[in-house]
């Protein structure tokens, strides 16, 4: 089965990380998509097998961790390769969902660059398809209140996580949350996001971020919450820097993939109480018809 390209409306980061990752995406007889970690394994700069297998060994013990089928997401296949002398063997290989490939490149070496990139590309990707199934036909407002809604779920497993490492009060997640904007945003803090922006004091930032900004936080977000509970991360002043180096790192990943830094993106004309408001107001007329 070749592999098909998507050509989708995509991101600075998911447009380079097309060249790599959709294209060697493959549909099965049903049109589900699935990679092969055969073929990943060049991409995130592996050369052998005996590697890359204990990536995937790990990945398959955080799926069942997070309560998923692992066989929903591995499924285990063999395939024939010519060797050196012309003969042909059997290899073992596996097709990956797409949260599978997510779940290997964050256990894949941080040091390869090809890994960070996966780990975005992925994370985002399976962010989206959480989200809805139908993103990428979303126009700029549906996406801004999917993104933004499931921040709002993501913010409270966050704080959970950050509670369970010791910051307790909310001076104390306030600057725990400082942290990882400062990170994110080259040492701006909210004050300085909300400054920026020019918005009033009970104006809330994330309200005012369109769906890339709020993408950017989202992973920002949900990386700092798996990473506080992964390195079982103790003491406040540790999970504040816990969350700037997440957010740090996130700046630079899209700074490596040429994207356009968080602070530097415009601000929406319209809030997200402003779209939800008119969204209801659409609704309503159409049921009252």
């Amino acid at each position: 089965m070749t592999a098909k390209k998507g050509s989708i409306h995509m991101t600075d980061i998911e447009k380079i990380s097309e060249a790599l990752f959709e294209d060697i995406k493959h549909l099965d007889e049903q049109g589900t998509e699935y990679w092969t970690a055969r073929e990943l394994m060049p991409i995130l700069e592996y050369t052998k097998w005996q590697n890359f297998a204990p990536l995937i060994e790990k990945a398959k013990k955080a799926c069942a961790s997070s309560d998923n089928a692992v066989s929903d997401h591995f499924t285990e296949v063999s395939k024939m390769v010519i060797l050196g002398s012309g003969a042909a063997r059997e290899v073992e290989d596996f097709h990956l969902s797409r949260y599978a490939c997510y779940l290997i490149a964050m256990n894949g070496d941080p040091r390869k660059r090809a890994v960070a990139l996966a780990q975005t590309y992925f994370a985002v990707k399976t962010r989206q398809q959480e989200l809805v199934e139908n993103y990428d036909s979303l126009s700029e407002d549906q996406k801004r209140l999917a993104i933004r809604h499931e921040m709002r779920e993501h913010n409270k497993a966050l704080a959970a996580a950050a509670r369970d490492a010791g910051v307790v009060s909310r001076m104390d997640y306030a600057i725990f949350q400082n942290a990882g904007y400062k990170g994110l945003y080259g040492g701006l803090g909210a004050k300085d996001i909300h400054k920026r922006k020019g918005l009033k004091k009970s104006q809330q930032i994330l309200d005012h971020m369109g769906s890339t900004e709020l993408a950017a936080n989202l992973f920002r977000a949900t990386q700092t919450e798996e990473k506080l509970r992964r390195d079982e991360v103790q003491g406040k002043e540790n999970a504040n820097a816990t969350h700037y180096g997440v957010g740090k790192k996130v700046r630079q990943t899209i700074a490596d993939l040429g994207g356009t830094m968080p602070e530097h993106l415009p601000t929406p004309d319209k809030s997200i109480r402003q779209i939800a408001r008119a969204q209801e107001k659409r609704l309503t007329a159409k049921d009252e018809q």
